[in-house]
């Protein structure tokens, strides 16, 4: 039984694929970015707990 070549549609996936990856990559990087400077800026406090009369 000899390796075949890849064929080329599964190296046109494996490209579209890595895009992909990379886009997911990108934006779970830049949402915890913006978490981490929301968080460590000056302005932001935990919400309190409401008072029972």
């Amino acid at each position: 039984m000899s390796i075949r070549a890849e064929h080329e549609i599964h190296q046109r996936r494996k490209g579209r694929n890595m895009g992909v990856g990379l886009m997911l990559t990108s934006f779970v990087v830049l949402v915890l970015a913006l978490t981490f400077v929301k968080i460590t800026g000056g302005e932001f406090e935990l919400p309190r707990a409401e008072e029972s009369q």
